[in-house]
Order: C-alpha cells, then structure tokens, then sequence
C-alpha cells in the first residue's frame, strides 16, 4: 500500500513541479517592462525615450531578422501619435526619432519647422488612419494640427516600415 501510494504521487509531484515551473516563467515574463507598449507620455525633460517598437517576443535578433521585420499599421500609428503628442515632437524626438533625410530637410529650411509644415506650435495634433504599402517599403497618415486662431492645416508623415528604431522618414506639406 505505502509503496502504491509512492507511484501515485510521484507523476503527481512531477506535474506540480511543472506548473510551478510555467507559473514561475509567466511571473517573469509579465513583470518585464513592455516592450512594445506606447509611451503614456512625453519622457522627462533631459532624458531619451526608450525604443517602443522593439520586434515581437520569439523574433529572432540580429541584422537579418530585423531586415525582414517590417512595421505594422498600427505602430506606424501609434508611433506618430506618441511622436506629434498634442502641440508637436520635443527635441529629444526630434533627435532621436527623425531621419538623417529628414533633418537635412530642416537644415535647409532654417525658418520653417519641416515636421510640423509650419513656424508656429499648434494647440492640438490629430493622426488619421494609417496606409501601409509593402511594395514601397512606407507606411504614412495624415496628419492635421489645428491652430490658436481656430484653422487647421494638414500634411501627411511618412515611416520606413524597416526602420529600427521606428522613426519619421519625410513630411510632405499640403498645399
């Protein structure tokens, strides 16, 4: 009888063991910081925002694994999002979160402020549906900022969906 009962527990120790295991594992994988999570604000002034737009958990590392991992549509918006804010992109984004094409675009125009097709701050900052189109390697929206005397202006944020980090590839002003 002692020696039935033994077998008896034993798969059933083993089993315990394993779901302590997988418990253990998921404990530690929920207490990570998200990696993909959107930043619930601006960071704090001085500091860098964190690469929000890591690949997905499973996708391999390495320069050929993040050549074929191609942001989505919803990145791409929530990217420009976080990167417009309400009134437009702190220095530190555009620093870190511009593309080197894009801020010799602002280099020559010295007296226009490129990422937001204007010279002033807007009040508000809204980012319409986002198109992706695989085959041209770019994801863009529509982009529209209203202004203090109540007009609005609109242009359209393109995003290399290579880029990594994700960052702002061109601004084209709507005319």
């Amino acid at each position: 009888m002692l020696r039935t009962a033994a077998l008896r527990t034993t798969p059933i120790r083993r089993v315990l063991v394993l779901c302590a295991a997988a418990v253990a594992a998921g404990a530690l994988a929920l207490a990570a910081p998200g990696a993909q999570a959107a930043p619930s604000g601006q960071p704090a002034p001085g500091t860098v925002a964190p690469q929000v737009y890591a690949p997905p958990a499973g996708a391999q590392a390495g320069p050929a694994a993040a050549a074929e991992r191609r942001h989505t549509g919803r990145e791409i918006h929530r990217f420009l999002t976080w990167f417009y804010g309400e009134h437009g992109p702190t220095d530190s984004q555009r620093e870190h979160f511009v593309s080197d094409f894009l801020k010799q675009k602002q280099a020559d125009n010295p007296d226009h402020d490129v990422l937001l097709c204007a010279q002033n701050t807007p009040q508000d900052i809204e980012v319409g549906p986002v198109t992706v189109a695989q085959s041209a390697g770019f994801g863009w929206a529509t982009v529209t900022a209203y202004w203090a005397d109540g007009t609005t202006s609109t242009f359209t944020g393109y995003v290399a969906l290579d880029s990594h980090p994700i960052e702002l590839h061109d601004v084209v002003c709507a005319r």
